[in-house]
Formats: structure tokens, C-alpha cells, sequence
């Protein structure tokens, strides 16, 4: 398949917004891309031995909050087949920032208390660099890990591109980036660098990439 990927005809790929039966394969797709993330092996204490257990259980409650507040999720697809994913979180979601309280008390009980800390104090820190008062968040995108380096995360942060530009109540959208490559990765589709931000022992930048007026071209 991967062969045939490095070969496709970008008619055959296609970006649409995932349903609920969807979920279940999104959440193993990214528990896969982010597996070793260095701020989610941080985050989660990856040197556990339940490290595993709640890293997918807070990827799935994640999931579950994007789905109930009715936040977009991105995927990816050659013919039916799901090859990436991403998350947005817009300016009016509830989430983010102030997360919902079910979602504190569900994340409390699965990933535990200074994994839930941690991860509230992260969104509070990038919040306050956010050049912007309304804007979306790339909260996740990965592209399934066999089918990497053949060019489709740009199909992706295409179809979020459009989303975010679409939305005349937003200012941009902003991604928090942990590793270098990555940094290029979003500098290619007009991200620039807003600041530097460190979280425990890990360090990463965040970016931003400003909303396009249509009527500006």
C-alpha cells in the first residue's frame, strides 16, 4: 500500500469531517503518532509501567470532548481507508484553555491527578502567549505512522487551513511544536514562530499561522 501511496493521484485522497464510528480508529491512529511525543512521555511519565494505559485513555477522553462540543475532527482518507487525523478546537468550543468539568473529573479518574494538572497548566501557558484573543488550536494532527514521508500531512493541514480561513471570527490558528522537524513542517504553510515555551523537562515553540482572506487572494 505504501508503494501505491507514493504514487497516488490526489483525486483519490479526500479530507472530510469523521463521524462517531470513526473515533475508536482515530484515537489508535494517534495514540500511535504520539506514543513518543516528548511532551505526552513527560506529561505522562513514560518510564511507568501504565504509561501506555493512560496515555490512551487520555487520547480517548480528548476525542470524546472534541466530539461532544462538537469540535471539528479532520481525517484523511485513500479510498475508505483512514491514513491521518487531525483535531481543531475554535474560538467558542468551551474547551481548551477552561476545560469543561467533565472532562476534569473523567481525565482525573483515567489519566490521574498530575497528568490532568500538567496538561491544564500547558493549555493556561499557551493561552497567555497566543498573539491572538479568538483563534483555533491544532490540538493533534498525525498521519498514520507506515504512511509518513509520502507528502499527505500536507493534504491534511490543507484541509484545516481551510477550516480556520472559512471562519471570519477567528484570527488564525495556533499549534504548540515539541520537535524540530515538525517546526519546518508548519513554517512551510505560513506558521511563524510566536515563542519558545517549556514544560517540565521539555521544551518545544509555539506557532501561528494568521487567517487568510479569501477576498485577499
Amino acid at each position: 500500500m505504501l508503494a501505491q501511496l507514493n504514487n497516488f493521484e490526489p483525486a483519490q485522497l479526500n479530507a472530510a469531517l469523521l463521524g462517531g464510528e470513526d473515533l475508536k480508529l482515530a484515537a489508535s491512529l494517534l495514540y500511535q503518532s504520539y506514543y513518543d511525543d516528548p511532551l505526552f512521555m513527560d506529561i505522562f511519565r513514560a518510564a511507568d509501567t501504565d504509561y501506555e494505559a493512560r496515555l490512551r485513555s487520555a487520547i480517548r477522553e480528548e476525542l470524546s470532548t472534541f466530539w461532544q462540543a462538537g469540535q471539528p475532527i479532520i481525517g484523511l482518507f485513500y479510498h475508505e481507508q483512514l491514513l491521518g487525523v487531525a483535531c481543531v478546537v475554535g474560538p467558542d468550543s468551551g474547551i481548551g484553555s477552561s476545560r469543561l468539568w467533565h472532562w476534569r473529573l473523567k481525565m482525573l479518574l483515567t489519566a490521574g491527578y498530575v497528568s490532568t494538572r500538567q496538561l491544564l497548566q500547558k493549555e493556561e501557558k499557551i493561552h497567555a502567549a497566543m498573539p491572538a484573543k479568538r483563534y483555533h488550536m491544532l490540538a493533534f494532527i498525525a498521519i498514520a505512522p507506515k504512511y509518513q514521508h509520502a507528502g499527505l500531512g500536507h493534504y491534511l493541514i490543507h484541509a484545516v487551513d481551510a477550516l480556520v480561513d472559512e471562519d471570519s471570527a477567528s484570527a488564525g490558528i495556533g499549534v504548540f511544536v515539541t520537535l524540530e522537524k515538525y517546526q519546518r513542517f508548519f513554517a512551510d504553510d505560513h506558521y511563524y514562530q510566536v515563542s519558545d515555551l517549556v514544560f517540565g523537562s521539555v521544551s518545544g515553540t509555539l506557532m501561528f499561522r494568521p487567517r487568510q482572506n479569501k477576498q485577499q487572494g
